[in-house]
């Protein structure tokens, strides 16, 4: 009750108030100054909420524009609000950018579940092709002797044809794993051989298709924006989806041995947890999930084939050097949050 009131308040009267309070001391608008404050992810989040929230008609559709809309979209805000491209150079760069990557968003959304309500279609050659391709990739030594086969069961389908494990996600579950593969061959060769473990081993491509599912999930319901805010300074594509689906993918199969299930019929349990985890990260306003191949060299579990683990520690010049950066970095963050917790960011609403 008291959280409503405070929206509602807030919402209709002491942010209009605060704005114009602000505006007169700084002689800059609300979008000039998180521009002047933030960056990455928080610059483009904070630019949202102030077009959503705006009693602006202009201002408010800002956000819904297509992407060959956009420049002429940055002047009408900028003669909305009075802003002297002169004066203030950086605006328009930065308003498109925020634009490219609010309305782009929306964009890969409408994109990805278009694939996704495409089924597999046996009977269609491209659809077809790409399955063989999906073979050819994990198993470019053996030949599969037929198209409905045992042999799916190798690189972990459930049945005889595939095309009934693609039901949920559609055609977009075959094109994650073989983008995967193909752009990442010897990590799915590794992470297939890993697949077969003879105690924590799991279906491969049954569970390629569920992080398909996952990661869409995350898209729908917007957990991503971080994510691709910092990574994308502009339009977000089909592309950064699969690149995000390739981090899942690297990240489950390193969680899965960690954890030590004590059986696949547990999968369910270990894949919340494992969505948990994810969601945790993506909450992090400065996220960036990318794919590091090398961080399964410095400390990775490797089951031989009797499951016994082995500990394989790689401690390189290069290792060194970049844990030596990252705690450089981690320190100049934290002194520079600390600065701006001192000045006026905190009431730049």
């Amino acid at each position: 009750m008291f959280v409503t009131l405070w929206e509602f308040f807030y919402g209709h009267f002491f942010r209009f108030w605060m704005k114009w309070l602000l505006r007169q001391m700084t002689g800059k608008c609300e979008l000039q100054r998180i521009f002047d404050t933030y960056v990455g992810a928080q610059r483009t989040h904070r630019i949202e909420n102030s077009l959503t929230y705006s009693k602006n008609k202009i201002l408010q559709k800002a956000t819904q524009v297509i992407q060959s809309e956009v420049d002429r979209c940055v002047e009408d805000i900028m003669k909305e609000k009075n802003i002297n491209p002169e004066k203030d150079t950086s605006f328009k760069i930065c308003m498109r950018t925020c634009l490219l990557q609010i309305t782009g968003y929306k964009q890969l959304y409408l994109d990805v579940e278009s694939v996704r309500k495409k089924p597999y279609d046996s009977d269609n050659l491209q659809h077809e092709k790409l399955l063989l391709k999906l073979w050819n990739l994990l198993m470019p030594t053996k030949k599969l002797t037929a198209r409905i086969s045992k042999q799916w069961a190798d690189i972990g389908f459930q049945g005889d044809d595939p095309k009934t494990d693609f039901r949920g996600m559609g055609i977009l579950g075959l094109i994650n794993l073989v983008y995967f593969s193909e752009n990442y061959t010897s990590e799915a060769h590794q992470i297939l051989s890993r697949s077969n473990h003879p105690k924590l081993g799991y279906s491969y491509a049954i569970v390629g298709i569920n992080l398909t599912e996952m990661a869409y999930s995350l898209l729908k319901n917007e957990a991503l924006k971080s994510h691709l805010y910092n990574c994308v300074p502009g339009v977000p594509t089909m592309e950064h989806f699969h690149q995000f689906y390739c981090y899942l993918v690297y990240e489950f199969d390193k969680f899965w041995f960690q954890e030590e299930p004590e059986s696949i019929m547990y999968f369910n349990l270990y894949r919340e947890k494992f969505h948990e985890k994810i969601k945790g990260l993506l909450m992090d306003c400065n996220v960036a999930l990318t794919l590091k191949i090398w961080s399964l060299l410095m400390c990775s579990r490797i089951p031989d084939k009797s499951g016994v683990n082995h500990e394989v520690h790689s401690v390189t010049v290069l290792t060194i050097l970049w844990k030596a950066i990252q705690l450089v970095f981690n320190f100049c963050a934290e002194n520079i949050c600390l600065c701006f917790n001192l000045s006026t960011t905190e009431i730049l609403i």
